[in-house]
């Protein structure tokens, strides 16, 4: 059995083989550039310098001979950079820092791990023909496309399970980052004809995008991947009224949009203590969810298996990165790993990947432990 084949079987509800693994397919289920070194070296595979998959937060490309070393069962496949835009790194005091193709500022310390926005550039938009005459990159840009649909058909003939990313973070995380998270979540109450307004635009924005790389990948790929934050530690970042109010209607257009359009699943990614709306994801079109943050509350990997089983891929949860994977030791990596299999496993419906990106503080022989208990 293949992966493309071990994948499928379990998108479908079934037991493959051994358990489908995932690292590095998506933006959140990768490993820090440091991290990806350690493990290379406790791998013993050769020094190199790693690729960049995820610039803001430092990720890196898992290098083909540790997927195959590992027996990583996905592969990525990711839109270019736009032509229309060029990134400029520059310098300040002690962060480096960058404007992104929405016009966002971000920086990082010199010392320090990823990139934060810090300057927002609808912060002061209140008006639709503020929205009007902010200029939103093109999403049909020529950059984005080249050779996307050539590399998920070579991925997929030699076997892998092919994921198509998303063009950009969610829409409620994009309208954030636009706005400020003050002004955006006091929008939410104060201004939301503004707020529905700002999503309408991400919406098709991304709708266009989609179009476009779904048309060039054809049924090359079983998953494609978006993402929202919706949670944080103890529950929804938003109540589940207003999700249903003012996100839910965008996600149900957007994931409607995409499912018109393909066969591949459709996974998002969502951290925090979502379990208030997980139901209203499942409206929504959501098949997978990521990262099943089992550390937040409600997310014990037992209750949403029982709940939630039969109609969600869990794709993660494989190991708490929050109170685990970094701070424990080897054999403590070791029992959290096989108590999350044992509730996540049985009847197919699960993809092994860590709760997020591997960070760099995670020691490898840690990542090792993990590894090793999945593969036994």
């Amino acid at each position: 059995m293949n992966s493309k084949e071990r994948v499928a079987l379990a998108l479908d509800h079934k037991e493959p083989d051994r358990i489908p693994f995932d690292l590095g397919g998506t933006f959140t289920t990768g490993i820090h550039i440091t991290a990806h070194q350690g493990l290379r070296w406790a791998l013993g595979l050769p020094a190199r310098e790693p690729e960049i998959f995820c610039l803001d937060e430092q990720i890196a490309v898992v290098a083909e001979d540790m997927a195959e070393y590992m027996g990583v069962d996905t592969r990525p496949v990711l839109p270019g950079n736009p032509v229309s835009w060029k990134m400029e790194m520059r310098e300040g005091g002690d962060h480096d820092f960058y404007y992104n193709e929405f016009g966002m500022g971000l920086k990082m310390p010199r010392d320090g791990f990823y990139y934060d926005v810090y300057d927002f550039p609808l912060a002061d938009a209140r008006t639709t023909a503020d929205l009007d005459a902010y200029p939103f990159p093109d999403p049909l840009d020529p950059g984005r496309y080249v050779g996307l649909g050539e590399t998920a058909r070579r991925l997929s003939q030699q076997g892998h399970a092919v994921v198509l990313n998303g063009i950009c973070a969610g829409l409620m995380e994009m309208a954030t980052w636009l706005m400020g998270f003050e002004r955006f979540y006091t929008a939410l109450a104060l201004e939301p004809d503004f707020v529905t307004a700002l999503l309408e635009r991400l919406t098709e924005f991304k709708m266009a995008y989609w179009q476009r790389a779904l048309a060039e990948v054809g049924d090359t790929v079983l998953v494609v991947q978006e993402s929202d934050d919706l949670g944080a530690q103890e529950g929804p970042l938003i109540s589940p009224r207003l999700y249903r109010e003012l996100i839910f209607p965008h996600h149900q257009r957007l994931f409607d949009f995409i499912h018109a359009k393909t066969r591949a699943k459709l996974f998002l990614h969502s951290c925090g203590a979502i379990r208030p709306l997980i139901p209203s994801l499942i409206a929504a079109g959501v098949d997978i969810l990521n990262p099943v943050q089992v550390s937040a509350a409600g997310m014990e990997p037992e209750g949403l298996k029982r709940d939630f089983g039969s109609e969600l891929v869990f794709w993660g949860g494989g190991v708490d990165t929050q109170r685990v994977l970094g701070p424990g030791t080897p054999q403590q990596v070791r029992d959290d790993v096989r108590r999350n299999i044992d509730a996540l496993a049985p009847g197919g419906g699960f993809v092994f990947a860590a709760v997020h990106n591997i960070q760099a503080n995670v020691p490898a022989e840690n990542i090792v432990a993990m590894w090793e208990t999945l593969r036994s």
